[in-house]
């Protein structure tokens, strides 16, 4: 069953294309992967699906009303999570979930049992006389979850929900989301670190440019490039010099740095490592060289010649 269908979505902010006829399917229960470069249009998609922002053109379908004609009700069972910590510092844990359950309709007892079952989830039960203003990042990012959860929505929208968190808050944040699945949530799931979409996602959809350019399981995707090889190396010196002649040798697609170290893609059955040794060699010397597998990763930077975490935020 689809929980959500977007058709021919077209977004613009001025003479800026955002979104360009975007089609979108979005299955009950699944955790669906959302991915792109910095200014794919992610968000923006994610505020569309929401109702936040309007489209120009297209039609949007959530559990089976059409949007422009049923929001309220659609967003009822829609529940997001910011990408920006959405909360009241100055409140402690349960005040800001009945302001955020009480948008909803809840109260009463009702809301009482939703915000101690929430919070028990999120795991803040024993800080519940804190105010978030004393909360580690972590617990903040835990805290806006619950905000997004309290009313219990068929759909969770998670945009960005592990930035700048501790490794601890992280994993319990993972954890939640597939606990979350188990019990039947349907989440659409956006990040810049492909190990949890990796970890996470039933099936990942990839935007660039306001297109969606590929999507399918991670199998799926990783079987779509295993023409290609990938390989590692560090290098002593990783000027742009050494750049510019690494992308110039025959059958290599792409060359990304990451400090002194290269990831370089190139296609299957050639002898390519030889001559990206031979010239790395002589430009200075290589430290180390590694040749890997392809995954989700090598699959992102081959379609979008970018690697997911460049520049800043969308």
């Amino acid at each position: 069953m689809q929980v959500a269908k977007l058709r021919n979505i077209v977004k613009r902010y001025g003479n800026a294309l955002a979104l360009d006829h975007v089609d979108l399917d979005i299955h009950e229960g699944e955790i669906l992967g959302l991915l792109g470069p910095n200014g794919a249009g992610k968000t923006t998609l994610i505020h569309a699906l929401a109702g936040l922002v309007g489209i120009d053109s297209g039609s949007i379908e959530v559990f089976g009303k059409n949007q422009r004609r049923h929001l309220l009700d659609i967003k009822r069972d829609i529940g997001l999570v910011t990408q920006d910590i959405a909360i009241f510092e100055d409140m402690v844990p349960g005040e800001n979930l009945a302001f955020f359950g009480g948008i909803y309709g809840l109260k009463g007892n009702a809301l009482k049992t939703r915000i101690a079952e929430t919070l028990a989830f999120v795991g803040l039960s024993e800080h519940a006389k804190k105010t978030p203003a004393k909360f580690s990042g972590g617990m903040k990012r835990r805290l806006n979850i619950a905000c997004a959860l309290v009313h219990r929505p068929k759909l969770l929208i998670m945009d960005e929900p592990t930035v700048g968190i501790d490794p601890q808050s992280r994993n319990h944040i993972l954890e939640s989301v597939r606990e979350l699945r188990r019990r039947g949530t349907t989440i659409l799931y956006t990040t810049h670190y492909m190990e949890e979409v990796e970890a996470l996602a039933s099936r990942v959809v990839i935007l660039d440019q306001g297109h969606v350019i590929a999507q399918g399981t991670v199998d799926d995707l990783v079987r779509h490039i295993q023409h290609e090889e990938k390989m590692t190396l560090e290098v002593a010196e990783p000027g742009e010099p050494l750049l510019a002649k690494l992308r110039a040798i025959h059958g290599v697609k792409t060359v990304a740095r990451d400090g002194s170290r290269l990831l370089i893609v190139s296609r299957a059955g050639t002898d390519t490592l030889d001559r990206v040794l031979a010239i790395a060699r002589e430009a200075g010397g290589v430290r180390s060289v590694n040749a890997e597998k392809p995954n989700l990763e090598d699959v992102f930077l081959t379609l979008t010649g970018k690697q997911l975490r460049d520049g800043g935020r969308e």
